[in-house]
C-alpha cells in the first residue's frame, strides 16, 4: 500500500497517464468497442452514475431508490419491445449476465417442468454471441449449433428443427447477431418453439434497442419482439445503442412464472438472507441511474434522430465499400453493423493499414461460410468521417495487395499442435517462432492474425486463453 497518500490532481495526472495507449474512441474514427452519443449526454449520464454510484442495488428494502430505477428502465424497455402488462424482467450488468440468466431459467425451468433430462441442451445457429458458449460452459447445458444460410447468414429453421431432441431445453435467435448485422426469422423460430413446447430466447443485445427505430425509419427485417409468438425471454443492452454507461442490460421474461427460475435464494447459512434476481449480490445503483439518464436525456425523437444519422451512414459506407475492387459485404445488414471480406488482399493487412492512418477496425476470423473479415460498428460520432474512411480505406486495400503472404511454415507447425497436449511452453515456443518475445504484440498484427486464422477454433482457444492467463500478472504501482 502506498506509505503516503496521493493528492487529487496526483491521481487524476496517473491515470491519465494509464490511458496514453488506449484507443482514442473519442474522435470518432473507432469502429468497435464504444457507444458514443455525444459529450452532452455522456456529462448528464456520468452524473447520473456518480450520483448513485455507492447505493447498493442488493437490498431494495434498504435502497428503494435503486428499485424505482430498475423497475422504471425495465417498463421503458417493455414498451419499446411493444410487451404486453405480463412481461417482467430486471436489469442486470451485460448482454453476458443476460444471456446467463436466459440460460439458466430454461435449465431450471426444465428441472421443474421436465425432470427426465438430465443433460439438457440448446440449439442455436453458429451466429449465435460466443455467450452462449460460456453460459452453456458454466451451468453444464449443451449447445448445438446448426449452419446458417451462406449467402444471407440468417438462422436455417429447418436445420435448428432437425438438432431439436428430448433433452432440448431452449432454442435460439439473433436480432441482430454480432458478426453480420442480420435479424434471424424469429417468427418461424417462434412457430417452432410452440410446435416443440420449447422456450425460445431473442438476443436482441446488439439490436435490441436500436431496430425499433430503424423499423420506424423504413427499413425491413423479420418481426422479434413481444409481438411474435413463442417467445418467451428477450436480452437488450442499454450501453450499446441506448448509449447507457457500461454495464447496463435487461433481460425479460414473458411472464413472473417464468422468470421465477432465475431468481436465487438461500437461507441455509448463519448470515443474512440472500435473494438475488441476477448474478450479482452487491452492485452499485450507478449503471441503473446512468440508463435510466440516457433513456430520458436523449428520449424516442432523439433516437430516433441517432438512428437516421447511423442507417445513412451504413448505407453510404456500404455503397463506398463495394464500389472498392476485391471486397463485398458480407450478408445485406438489417442494421449499423457491416462485416465485409477482400478477395484481393489480406483483411488482416488491410487493418494493420488502417491503424497506420489513426482508424481502428475489428477484423473477425473465417468461421463456416463466413471468410476473414472487418466488420465496423457505426456510431453517430463516426457518420461524418465516412468519406475520409472509405477514401483511405481503397488506398489501404490497395496497399495490402503487396503486402507478405502468411507463413505457410509456421501455420503448418501450428496445426501440428495437439490442442489435448498444449502448455505455457507450447505458448511460447509458437510465439518465439513467429518472430515475438514474451507478450509484447507488435505494432502490426497482420501475422497473428493470419495464423489464428489458419488454426481450428479449439487452437485458437488455446491460445487466447494462454494469452490472456500471461499477460493478467499482478504490477506493483510505481
Amino acid at each position: 500500500m502506498p506509505t503516503r497518500k496521493l493528492s487529487r490532481d496526483e491521481i487524476r495526472k496517473r491515470l491519465a497517464a494509464f490511458k496514453q495507449n488506449d484507443t482514442p474512441w473519442q474522435d470518432g474514427r473507432t469502429w468497435a468497442y464504444v457507444y458514443d452519443p455525444g459529450d452532452e449526454a455522456l456529462d448528464v449520464i456520468k452524473e447520473a452514475y456518480s450520483f448513485f454510484l455507492s447505493e447498493n442495488g442488493l437490498d431494495p428494502t434498504a435502497f428503494p431508490s435503486a428499485m424505482r430505477l430498475e423497475n422504471e428502465v425495465v417498463a421503458l424497455c417493455c414498451q419499446h419491445l411493444r410487451a404486453g402488462p405480463e412481461v417482467v424482467g430486471n436489469f442486470t450488468s451485460g448482454g453476458t449476465e443476460s444471456i446467463l440468466l436466459a440460460v439458466k431459467t430454461a435449465r431450471d425451468h426444465a428441472r421443474a417442468k421436465r425432470p427426465g433430462i438430465t443433460r439438457p441442451n440448446m440449439v442455436a445457429p453458429t451466429t449465435a454471441h460466443a455467450a452462449f458458449h460460456k453460459a452453456g460452459h458454466y451451468l453444464s447445458v449443451d449447445l448445438r449449433t446448426v449452419p446458417v444460410d451462406p449467402k444471407s447468414f440468417r438462422a436455417d429453421p429447418n436445420l435448428l428443427r432437425e438438432a431439436i431432441d428430448d433433452n432440448t431445453i431452449l432454442l435460439v435467435g439473433s436480432a441482430v447477431s454480432y458478426a453480420h448485422g442480420v435479424v434471424d426469422p424469429i417468427p418461424a423460430l417462434g412457430e417452432l418453439a410452440l410446435e416443440r413446447g420449447l422456450l425460445l430466447h431473442v438476443d436482441g443485445c446488439m439490436g435490441g434497442f436500436l431496430l425499433p427505430y430503424f423499423r420506424r425509419l423504413g427499413s425491413s427485417f423479420p418481426e422479434f419482439d413481444w409481438t411474435v409468438p413463442g417467445v418467451s425471454s428477450i436480452s437488450m443492452d442499454l450501453h450499446k445503442y441506448a448509449f447507457a454507461a457500461k454495464g447496463a442490460s435487461v433481460i425479460l421474461y414473458r411472464d413472473a412464472e417464468l422468470r421465477r427460475h432465475q431468481i436465487y435464494t438461500c437461507a441455509d447459512w448463519a448470515g443474512y438472507s440472500v435473494v438475488n434476481p441476477t448474478v450479482q449480490s452487491s452492485k452499485s445503483a450507478g449503471p441503473i441511474a446512468g440508463a435510466w439518464a440516457a433513456l430520458h436525456f436523449i428520449g424516442d425523437t432523439g433516437y430516433l434522430e441517432l438512428a437516421r444519422v447511423m442507417r445513412d451512414a451504413t448505407r453510404t459506407l456500404s455503397r463506398g465499400i463495394e464500389s472498392i475492387p476485391g471486397c463485398r459485404i458480407l450478408g445485406r445488414p438489417d442494421m449499423n453493423l457491416i462485416a465485409f471480406a477482400c478477395d484481393t488482399a489480406s483483411v488482416f493487412h488491410i487493418v494493420d493499414e488502417m491503424k497506420e492512418r489513426g482508424w481502428f477496425v475489428q477484423a473477425q476470423l473465417a468461421y463456416g461460410p463466413s471468410p476473414a473479415n472487418i466488420h465496423l460498428s457505426v456510431n453517430p460520432k463516426s457518420s461524418p468521417w465516412c468519406e475520409d474512411f472509405l477514401a483511405d480505406l481503397a488506398v489501404c486495400v490497395e496497399q495490402a495487395e503487396s503486402l507478405p503472404a502468411p507463413d505457410q511454415a509456421l501455420h503448418e507447425r501450428a496445426l501440428r499442435i495437439d490442442p489435448a497436449t498444449f502448455s505455457a511452453e507450447t505458448f511460447f515456443e509458437l510465439i518465439a517462432a513467429a518472430g515475438l518475445a514474451g507478450t509484447g504484440l507488435p505494432g502490426r498484427m497482420a501475422g497473428i492474425n493470419e495464423l489464428m486464422d489458419a488454426l481450428p477454433a479449439t487452437m485458437r482457444e488455446k491460445l487466447l486463453g494462454e494469452y490472456l492467463n500471461q499477460i493478467y500478472r499482478p504490477t506493483p504501482p510505481e
